[in-house]
Protein backbone atom coordinates (compact mmCIF):
# COMPACT_ATOMS: atom_id res chain seq x y z
CA UNK A 1 0.00 0.00 0.00
CA UNK A 2 0.82 3.78 -0.86
CA UNK A 3 -0.40 6.89 -0.20
CA UNK A 4 -2.04 6.70 -3.53
CA UNK A 5 -2.78 2.92 -3.56
CA UNK A 6 -4.96 0.40 -1.43
CA UNK A 7 -5.32 -2.62 -2.38
CA UNK A 8 -6.68 -6.26 -0.46
CA UNK A 9 -7.69 -7.34 -4.17
CA UNK A 10 -8.04 -11.82 -4.12
CA UNK A 11 -6.84 -11.71 -0.30
CA UNK A 12 -9.99 -14.05 -0.12
CA UNK A 13 -11.48 -12.36 2.85
CA UNK A 14 -14.94 -13.20 4.71
CA UNK A 15 -15.98 -9.13 5.86
CA UNK A 16 -19.37 -10.43 7.46
CA UNK A 17 -18.81 -6.79 10.51
CA UNK A 18 -17.81 -3.71 10.80
CA UNK A 19 -15.14 -4.91 13.65
CA UNK A 20 -14.31 -7.46 10.39
CA UNK A 21 -13.46 -4.44 7.82
CA UNK A 22 -12.12 -1.89 10.49
CA UNK A 23 -8.19 -2.97 10.21
CA UNK A 24 -8.64 -2.28 6.68
CA UNK A 25 -10.84 0.72 7.03
CA UNK A 26 -8.06 1.97 9.28
CA UNK A 27 -5.10 2.08 6.75
CA UNK A 28 -7.82 3.23 4.20
CA UNK A 29 -8.56 6.31 6.37
CA UNK A 30 -4.74 6.92 6.70
CA UNK A 31 -4.67 7.72 2.89
CA UNK A 32 -7.94 9.53 2.54
CA UNK A 33 -6.82 12.35 1.65
CA UNK A 34 -4.12 10.67 -1.33
CA UNK A 35 -5.53 7.41 -2.22
CA UNK A 36 -6.44 7.68 -5.83
CA UNK A 37 -6.94 4.13 -6.54
CA UNK A 38 -8.91 1.64 -4.03
CA UNK A 39 -8.70 -2.69 -5.13
CA UNK A 40 -11.55 -4.79 -3.02
CA UNK A 41 -11.78 -7.39 -5.30
CA UNK A 42 -12.12 -11.17 -4.66
CA UNK A 43 -13.27 -10.78 -1.30
CA UNK A 44 -16.96 -11.09 0.02
CA UNK A 45 -18.00 -8.24 1.84
CA UNK A 46 -21.35 -8.66 3.95
CA UNK A 47 -23.95 -5.40 4.68
CA UNK A 48 -22.54 -4.40 7.89
CA UNK A 49 -19.26 -4.21 6.45
CA UNK A 50 -20.60 -2.72 3.36
CA UNK A 51 -22.16 0.25 5.56
CA UNK A 52 -18.75 0.67 7.06
CA UNK A 53 -16.56 0.58 4.14
CA UNK A 54 -20.03 3.35 3.08
CA UNK A 55 -18.84 5.80 5.23
CA UNK A 56 -14.85 5.94 4.48
CA UNK A 57 -15.76 5.89 1.10
CA UNK A 58 -17.22 9.17 1.25
CA UNK A 59 -14.29 10.68 2.85
CA UNK A 60 -11.87 9.91 0.02
CA UNK A 61 -10.95 13.47 -1.66
CA UNK A 62 -9.00 11.84 -4.64
CA UNK A 63 -10.48 8.57 -5.66
CA UNK A 64 -10.27 7.65 -9.26
CA UNK A 65 -10.39 4.35 -9.22
CA UNK A 66 -12.88 2.55 -7.39
CA UNK A 67 -12.61 -1.91 -7.78
CA UNK A 68 -15.47 -3.76 -6.31
CA UNK A 69 -15.36 -6.97 -8.53
CA UNK A 70 -16.00 -9.95 -6.88
CA UNK A 71 -16.79 -8.62 -3.39
CA UNK A 72 -20.51 -10.75 -3.04
CA UNK A 73 -19.53 -14.06 -3.54
CA UNK A 74 -21.66 -16.43 -1.00
CA UNK A 75 -24.09 -13.54 -0.30
CA UNK A 76 -27.80 -14.03 0.02
CA UNK A 77 -29.68 -12.35 -2.91
CA UNK A 78 -31.45 -10.52 -0.45
CA UNK A 79 -28.78 -8.89 0.93
CA UNK A 80 -26.69 -7.49 -2.15
CA UNK A 81 -28.80 -4.73 -3.43
CA UNK A 82 -28.49 -3.13 0.33
CA UNK A 83 -24.75 -3.78 0.31
CA UNK A 84 -24.45 -2.27 -3.19
CA UNK A 85 -26.43 0.36 -2.70
CA UNK A 86 -24.25 1.36 0.74
CA UNK A 87 -21.41 1.63 -1.86
CA UNK A 88 -22.77 3.03 -4.93
CA UNK A 89 -24.49 6.12 -2.79
CA UNK A 90 -21.09 6.88 -1.55
CA UNK A 91 -19.73 7.49 -4.43
CA UNK A 92 -22.71 9.39 -6.36
CA UNK A 93 -21.20 12.56 -5.36
CA UNK A 94 -17.40 11.90 -5.89
CA UNK A 95 -15.83 14.58 -7.83
CA UNK A 96 -12.81 12.59 -8.70
CA UNK A 97 -13.85 9.28 -9.27
CA UNK A 98 -13.04 7.92 -13.16
CA UNK A 99 -13.59 4.34 -13.20
CA UNK A 100 -15.81 2.01 -11.13
CA UNK A 101 -15.24 -1.48 -11.65
CA UNK A 102 -18.77 -4.22 -10.05
CA UNK A 103 -17.92 -7.16 -12.34
CA UNK A 104 -18.26 -10.49 -11.33
CA UNK A 105 -20.73 -9.91 -9.04
CA UNK A 106 -24.02 -11.77 -9.41
CA UNK A 107 -26.43 -8.98 -9.29
CA UNK A 108 -29.34 -10.08 -11.06
CA UNK A 109 -32.00 -7.74 -12.37
CA UNK A 110 -33.19 -7.30 -8.80
CA UNK A 111 -29.78 -5.51 -7.77
CA UNK A 112 -29.45 -3.09 -10.50
CA UNK A 113 -31.88 -0.48 -9.53
CA UNK A 114 -29.32 0.64 -6.70
CA UNK A 115 -27.01 1.85 -9.00
CA UNK A 116 -28.99 3.84 -10.70
CA UNK A 117 -28.50 7.18 -8.18
CA UNK A 118 -24.88 6.65 -9.22
CA UNK A 119 -25.13 6.15 -12.70
CA UNK A 120 -27.70 9.12 -12.97
CA UNK A 121 -26.22 11.55 -10.89
CA UNK A 122 -22.26 11.20 -10.69
CA UNK A 123 -21.33 12.73 -14.42
CA UNK A 124 -17.66 12.76 -13.81
CA UNK A 125 -16.66 8.99 -14.27
CA UNK A 126 -15.97 7.94 -17.62
CA UNK A 127 -15.02 4.07 -16.75
CA UNK A 128 -17.96 1.56 -16.31
CA UNK A 129 -17.12 -2.19 -16.14
CA UNK A 130 -19.87 -4.37 -15.18
CA UNK A 131 -18.87 -7.87 -16.75
CA UNK A 132 -20.58 -10.70 -15.66
CA UNK A 133 -23.67 -9.62 -13.11
CA UNK A 134 -26.45 -11.75 -14.76
CA UNK A 135 -28.23 -8.44 -15.47
CA UNK A 136 -30.40 -9.86 -17.67
CA UNK A 137 -33.11 -7.71 -20.25
CA UNK A 138 -34.59 -5.97 -17.34
CA UNK A 139 -31.20 -5.27 -15.21
CA UNK A 140 -29.86 -4.46 -19.15
CA UNK A 141 -32.31 -1.94 -19.71
CA UNK A 142 -32.19 -0.66 -16.10
CA UNK A 143 -28.03 0.25 -16.20
CA UNK A 144 -28.96 1.85 -20.10
CA UNK A 145 -31.92 4.09 -18.69
CA UNK A 146 -29.73 5.20 -15.80
CA UNK A 147 -27.00 6.03 -18.53
CA UNK A 148 -29.56 8.14 -20.57
CA UNK A 149 -31.06 9.81 -18.33
CA UNK A 150 -27.30 10.95 -17.11
CA UNK A 151 -26.41 11.89 -20.84
CA UNK A 152 -29.73 13.72 -20.97
CA UNK A 153 -29.11 15.80 -17.47
CA UNK A 154 -25.61 16.64 -18.70
CA UNK A 155 -26.97 18.10 -22.08
CA UNK A 156 -29.74 19.99 -20.18
CA UNK A 157 -27.14 21.79 -18.43
CA UNK A 158 -24.98 22.70 -21.38
CA UNK A 159 -22.17 19.48 -20.59
CA UNK A 160 -21.07 17.34 -22.77
CA UNK A 161 -21.28 13.94 -21.18
CA UNK A 162 -17.39 12.13 -19.70
CA UNK A 163 -18.36 8.66 -20.37
CA UNK A 164 -15.93 6.93 -22.52
CA UNK A 165 -15.67 3.30 -21.63
CA UNK A 166 -18.62 0.74 -21.27
CA UNK A 167 -17.98 -2.97 -20.57
CA UNK A 168 -20.84 -5.26 -19.90
CA UNK A 169 -20.64 -8.24 -21.05
CA UNK A 170 -21.62 -12.21 -20.18
CA UNK A 171 -24.96 -10.12 -18.98
CA UNK A 172 -27.51 -11.95 -21.24
CA UNK A 173 -28.66 -8.21 -22.42
CA UNK A 174 -30.39 -9.64 -25.28
CA UNK A 175 -32.70 -7.85 -27.81
CA UNK A 176 -34.82 -6.53 -25.12
CA UNK A 177 -32.38 -4.14 -23.99
CA UNK A 178 -30.59 -3.36 -27.48
CA UNK A 179 -32.87 -0.33 -28.21
CA UNK A 180 -32.10 1.60 -25.02
CA UNK A 181 -28.44 0.92 -24.69
CA UNK A 182 -28.30 2.23 -28.47
CA UNK A 183 -30.19 5.25 -27.28
CA UNK A 184 -27.81 5.86 -24.65
CA UNK A 185 -24.69 5.10 -26.50
CA UNK A 186 -26.06 7.81 -29.37
CA UNK A 187 -26.59 10.43 -26.30
CA UNK A 188 -23.34 10.00 -24.56
CA UNK A 189 -21.57 10.43 -27.94
CA UNK A 190 -18.00 10.44 -26.67
CA UNK A 191 -17.60 6.87 -26.34
CA UNK A 192 -14.05 5.25 -27.19
CA UNK A 193 -14.46 1.64 -26.29
CA UNK A 194 -17.44 -0.51 -25.75
CA UNK A 195 -17.57 -4.20 -25.36
CA UNK A 196 -20.60 -6.02 -25.23
CA UNK A 197 -19.77 -9.70 -25.87
CA UNK A 198 -21.81 -12.76 -24.93
CA UNK A 199 -25.24 -11.23 -24.60
CA UNK A 200 -27.25 -13.22 -26.84
CA UNK A 201 -27.94 -9.96 -28.84
CA UNK A 202 -29.51 -11.11 -32.23
CA UNK A 203 -29.11 -9.33 -35.65
CA UNK A 204 -32.04 -6.54 -35.28
CA UNK A 205 -30.25 -6.01 -31.53
CA UNK A 206 -26.93 -5.41 -33.01
CA UNK A 207 -28.64 -3.18 -35.79
CA UNK A 208 -30.39 -1.15 -33.27
CA UNK A 209 -26.54 -1.18 -31.21
CA UNK A 210 -24.76 -0.25 -34.41
CA UNK A 211 -26.87 2.68 -34.95
CA UNK A 212 -26.15 4.11 -32.15
CA UNK A 213 -22.76 3.57 -31.43
CA UNK A 214 -22.24 5.42 -35.46
CA UNK A 215 -22.94 8.70 -33.33
CA UNK A 216 -19.84 7.99 -31.36
CA UNK A 217 -16.70 9.08 -33.65
CA UNK A 218 -14.15 8.58 -31.80
CA UNK A 219 -14.78 5.01 -31.18
CA UNK A 220 -11.41 3.28 -31.17
CA UNK A 221 -12.60 -0.31 -29.52
CA UNK A 222 -15.49 -2.19 -30.15
CA UNK A 223 -16.13 -5.53 -28.88
CA UNK A 224 -19.25 -7.77 -30.44
CA UNK A 225 -18.08 -10.74 -30.15
CA UNK A 226 -20.17 -14.10 -29.47
CA UNK A 227 -23.40 -12.63 -29.98
CA UNK A 228 -25.62 -13.36 -33.47
CA UNK A 229 -25.62 -10.92 -36.47
CA UNK A 230 -25.94 -12.26 -39.65
CA UNK A 231 -25.89 -10.57 -43.07
CA UNK A 232 -28.60 -8.13 -40.60
CA UNK A 233 -26.55 -7.01 -38.25
CA UNK A 234 -23.45 -7.21 -40.19
CA UNK A 235 -24.81 -4.81 -42.69
CA UNK A 236 -25.52 -2.09 -39.78
CA UNK A 237 -22.32 -2.80 -38.88
CA UNK A 238 -20.77 -2.35 -42.20
CA UNK A 239 -22.59 0.95 -42.20
CA UNK A 240 -21.47 2.06 -39.44
CA UNK A 241 -17.54 1.58 -39.94
CA UNK A 242 -17.37 5.06 -41.81
CA UNK A 243 -18.26 7.14 -38.42
CA UNK A 244 -15.42 5.60 -36.71
CA UNK A 245 -11.82 6.86 -38.30
CA UNK A 246 -9.98 6.27 -35.01
CA UNK A 247 -11.35 2.70 -34.80
CA UNK A 248 -8.34 0.54 -33.82
CA UNK A 249 -9.57 -2.63 -32.10
CA UNK A 250 -12.82 -4.52 -33.93
CA UNK A 251 -13.91 -7.43 -32.32
CA UNK A 252 -16.66 -9.68 -34.57
CA UNK A 253 -15.18 -13.14 -33.99
CA UNK A 254 -18.56 -15.62 -33.39
CA UNK A 255 -21.00 -13.59 -34.44
CA UNK A 256 -21.79 -15.39 -37.30
CA UNK A 257 -21.48 -12.68 -40.46
CA UNK A 258 -22.62 -14.90 -42.87
CA UNK A 259 -21.54 -14.60 -46.48
CA UNK A 260 -23.01 -11.67 -47.64
CA UNK A 261 -22.03 -10.10 -44.51
CA UNK A 262 -19.18 -10.45 -45.00
CA UNK A 263 -18.60 -9.24 -48.20
CA UNK A 264 -20.69 -6.46 -47.34
CA UNK A 265 -18.16 -5.80 -44.27
CA UNK A 266 -15.22 -6.44 -46.28
CA UNK A 267 -16.28 -3.93 -48.94
CA UNK A 268 -16.77 -1.44 -46.18
CA UNK A 269 -13.41 -1.79 -44.89
CA UNK A 270 -12.34 -1.41 -48.60
CA UNK A 271 -13.78 1.78 -48.65
CA UNK A 272 -10.82 3.63 -46.72
CA UNK A 273 -12.42 4.99 -43.62
CA UNK A 274 -10.52 2.49 -41.06
CA UNK A 275 -6.97 3.25 -41.73
CA UNK A 276 -6.25 3.48 -37.91
CA UNK A 277 -7.19 -0.52 -37.12
CA UNK A 278 -5.03 -1.94 -35.34
CA UNK A 279 -6.43 -5.75 -34.38
CA UNK A 280 -9.18 -7.00 -36.08
CA UNK A 281 -11.16 -10.34 -35.06
CA UNK A 282 -13.43 -12.25 -37.58
CA UNK A 283 -13.16 -15.58 -35.91
CA UNK A 284 -15.88 -18.95 -36.86
CA UNK A 285 -17.93 -15.96 -38.58
CA UNK A 286 -18.56 -18.19 -42.02
CA UNK A 287 -16.88 -15.98 -43.98
CA UNK A 288 -16.19 -17.76 -47.51
CA UNK A 289 -13.43 -17.33 -50.24
CA UNK A 290 -14.95 -14.35 -51.69
CA UNK A 291 -15.35 -12.27 -48.68
CA UNK A 292 -11.53 -13.21 -47.75
CA UNK A 293 -10.86 -12.41 -51.67
CA UNK A 294 -12.45 -8.49 -50.87
CA UNK A 295 -10.33 -8.53 -47.28
CA UNK A 296 -7.33 -8.96 -48.57
CA UNK A 297 -7.37 -6.04 -50.82
CA UNK A 298 -8.81 -4.03 -48.50
CA UNK A 299 -5.85 -4.85 -46.20
CA UNK A 300 -3.55 -3.89 -49.06
CA UNK A 301 -4.96 -1.09 -49.82
CA UNK A 302 -6.28 0.78 -46.69
CA UNK A 303 -5.29 -0.76 -43.73
CA UNK A 304 -1.42 -0.30 -42.75
CA UNK A 305 -1.81 -0.68 -39.65
CA UNK A 306 -3.72 -4.11 -38.98
CA UNK A 307 -0.75 -5.91 -36.64
CA UNK A 308 -3.80 -8.87 -34.96
CA UNK A 309 -6.26 -10.68 -37.78
CA UNK A 310 -7.60 -13.85 -36.73
CA UNK A 311 -9.35 -15.58 -39.27
CA UNK A 312 -9.93 -18.94 -37.46
CA UNK A 313 -12.60 -21.16 -38.52
CA UNK A 314 -13.94 -19.53 -41.77
CA UNK A 315 -14.66 -21.19 -44.79
CA UNK A 316 -11.66 -21.21 -46.55
CA UNK A 317 -8.58 -23.59 -47.17
CA UNK A 318 -5.22 -22.53 -45.71
CA UNK A 319 -4.13 -22.57 -48.38
CA UNK A 320 -6.88 -21.39 -50.22
CA UNK A 321 -5.35 -18.15 -53.18
CA UNK A 322 -7.62 -16.07 -50.97
CA UNK A 323 -5.48 -16.37 -48.06
CA UNK A 324 -2.15 -16.22 -49.61
CA UNK A 325 -3.39 -12.89 -50.75
CA UNK A 326 -4.14 -11.97 -47.35
CA UNK A 327 -0.83 -12.79 -46.51
CA UNK A 328 0.78 -11.05 -49.06
CA UNK A 329 -1.36 -8.07 -48.51
CA UNK A 330 0.12 -8.14 -44.63
CA UNK A 331 3.34 -8.61 -45.62
CA UNK A 332 3.13 -5.51 -47.70
CA UNK A 333 2.65 -3.37 -44.70
CA UNK A 334 5.55 -5.25 -43.10
CA UNK A 335 3.20 -7.20 -40.93
CA UNK A 336 3.80 -10.91 -42.13
CA UNK A 337 3.27 -12.34 -38.89
CA UNK A 338 0.01 -10.75 -38.43
CA UNK A 339 -2.09 -13.44 -38.91
CA UNK A 340 -3.10 -15.90 -36.23
CA UNK A 341 -3.43 -19.68 -36.49
CA UNK A 342 -5.89 -20.88 -39.28
CA UNK A 343 -5.50 -25.04 -37.65
CA UNK A 344 -9.50 -24.97 -37.93
CA UNK A 345 -10.65 -23.65 -41.23
CA UNK A 346 -14.06 -25.34 -42.51
CA UNK A 347 -14.16 -26.75 -45.95
CA UNK A 348 -15.41 -24.68 -48.47
CA UNK A 349 -18.78 -26.09 -50.00
CA UNK A 350 -20.60 -23.77 -53.39
CA UNK A 351 -23.85 -25.96 -52.60
CA UNK A 352 -23.72 -25.10 -48.91
CA UNK A 353 -23.11 -21.62 -49.78
CA UNK A 354 -25.95 -21.18 -51.63
CA UNK A 355 -28.18 -22.99 -49.35
CA UNK A 356 -26.48 -20.74 -46.09
CA UNK A 357 -27.55 -17.59 -48.45
CA UNK A 358 -31.54 -18.43 -48.85
CA UNK A 359 -31.40 -19.31 -45.08
CA UNK A 360 -29.81 -15.91 -44.61
CA UNK A 361 -32.26 -13.99 -46.61
CA UNK A 362 -34.97 -15.94 -45.21
CA UNK A 363 -33.87 -15.08 -41.47
CA UNK A 364 -33.67 -11.65 -42.30
CA UNK A 365 -37.61 -11.99 -43.47
CA UNK A 366 -38.09 -13.19 -40.32
CA UNK A 367 -36.35 -10.61 -38.34
CA UNK A 368 -38.24 -7.85 -40.71
CA UNK A 369 -41.28 -9.40 -40.03
CA UNK A 370 -40.86 -9.78 -36.36
CA UNK A 371 -39.18 -5.96 -35.94
CA UNK A 372 -42.53 -4.78 -37.97
CA UNK A 373 -45.04 -6.47 -35.48
CA UNK A 374 -43.37 -5.03 -32.48
CA UNK A 375 -42.49 -1.73 -33.88
CA UNK A 376 -46.04 -1.73 -35.29
CA UNK A 377 -47.35 2.20 -35.01
CA UNK A 378 -43.90 3.78 -34.23
CA UNK A 379 -42.04 5.61 -35.92
CA UNK A 380 -38.69 5.67 -38.03
CA UNK A 381 -35.61 6.15 -35.44
CA UNK A 382 -33.09 8.52 -35.58
CA UNK A 383 -29.28 7.90 -36.57
CA UNK A 384 -29.90 7.15 -39.77
CA UNK A 385 -26.55 6.84 -41.77
CA UNK A 386 -26.33 9.40 -44.69
CA UNK A 387 -25.91 8.14 -47.95
CA UNK A 388 -22.16 8.36 -49.25
CA UNK A 389 -21.10 9.83 -52.87
CA UNK A 390 -18.46 9.33 -55.47
CA UNK A 391 -20.04 5.71 -56.38
CA UNK A 392 -18.62 2.86 -58.45
CA UNK A 393 -19.06 -0.73 -58.96
CA UNK A 394 -17.32 -1.93 -55.74
CA UNK A 395 -19.10 0.73 -54.10
CA UNK A 396 -22.58 -0.43 -55.48
CA UNK A 397 -21.85 -3.45 -54.84
CA UNK A 398 -21.84 -2.70 -51.23
CA UNK A 399 -24.43 -0.92 -51.18
CA UNK A 400 -26.51 -3.55 -52.52
CA UNK A 401 -25.46 -5.97 -49.69
CA UNK A 402 -26.45 -3.53 -47.23
CA UNK A 403 -29.77 -3.48 -47.41
CA UNK A 404 -29.71 -1.74 -51.27
CA UNK A 405 -28.86 2.04 -50.27
CA UNK A 406 -27.66 4.00 -53.13
CA UNK A 407 -24.64 5.84 -52.71
CA UNK A 408 -25.12 8.04 -55.21
CA UNK A 409 -27.72 9.76 -53.04
CA UNK A 410 -31.07 8.10 -54.38
CA UNK A 411 -32.62 4.79 -53.17
CA UNK A 412 -33.38 1.74 -55.48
Amino acid sequence: MSATFFSIHGHGLHLNTAADIEPHLRDLRAVSETVEEIHFGGNTIGVEASLALAEVLKTLKALKVADFADIFTGRLISEIPTSLSAICDALKDSPTLVELDLSDNAFGGRSAEPMVPFLTHNRTFQVLKLNNNGLGVSGGTTVANALLESARLSRKEGKLSNLRVVVCGRNRLENGSAPVWAEAFAAHGGLVEVRLPQNGIRPEGIDKLATGLSKNSNLEHLDLQDNTATSKGTRAISKALSSWPRLRILNLSDLLLGGQGGIALALALGQGANTSLETLKLQYGELDGRALDILAKAIHDHLPKLTALELNGNKADPEDECIEKIKAALESHGHGDALDELDDMEEADEEEGEEEEEEEEEEEEEEEEREAEEGEGKGAKEGEVEPLKAMNGAEQALADLMGKVSLGGGSS
